[in-house]
């Protein structure tokens, strides 16, 4: 068994939104931790587990994240983590595998499936191995409590729904313990 830990330091977690239908706006989470556990060498049925902070959020636009914070949003007072713990890691073909898992935001569970696609494994010139993956996929927003919105005066709304996740995650094998 194997135990492969996030490396934040080349690990992007983000997220985009439509912005009044015409525009969309990227943020992302900048305090991230995860893991994957997997038996031999394949990651086939690895198991996976990551969580985010919340108030570590940013869109460029302190105001907005200040907005996205509150309770009209994520409520980082009161829910201060995002977290995801995978059901099952399956190989689509190549390297392009499915990742299905509970994510939790504020206090709502939600089964979501995303695309992940195996970029490789190297090791590094400290000796260190190491796995790169992109994951996409997308979420509905209202799913997990985050409800707000407006409407402009000509009838459209402000915030989308429908929420893109794009995460670029390098991963570092851990060295086996000794018994």
């Amino acid at each position: 068994m194997a135990t492969w830990n996030i490396d934040p330091t080349h690990s992007e977690i983000q997220f985009k939104v439509k912005h009044l239908v015409i525009s969309t706006v990227t943020g992302n989470f900048k305090s991230f931790n995860g893991s994957l556990t997997t038996e031999g060498d394949s990651f086939e049925n690895a198991s996976v587990k990551f969580e985010a902070d919340i108030d570590s959020i940013t869109t460029n636009n302190a105001d907005r994240d200040t907005h996205l914070k509150s309770d009209d949003f994520f409520n980082a007072e009161q829910y201060p983590k995002l977290k995801f713990e995978s059901t099952s890691f399956k190989n689509k073909g190549g390297d392009n595998y499915e990742l299905t898992g509970n994510l939790t935001i504020r206090d709502i569970t939600k089964e979501v499936t995303l695309n992940v696609e195996h970029g490789g494994t190297v090791d590094d010139p400290y000796g260190q191995t190491k796995a790169g993956f992109e994951i996409n996929g997308s979420v509905n927003r209202k799913e997990f409590g985050l409800k707000w919105n407006a409407v402009t005066e000509a009838g459209s709304v402000v915030v989308a729904d429908q929420v893109k996740l794009h995460l670029n995650v390098q991963v570092v094998e851990s060295a086996p313990v000794e018994a």
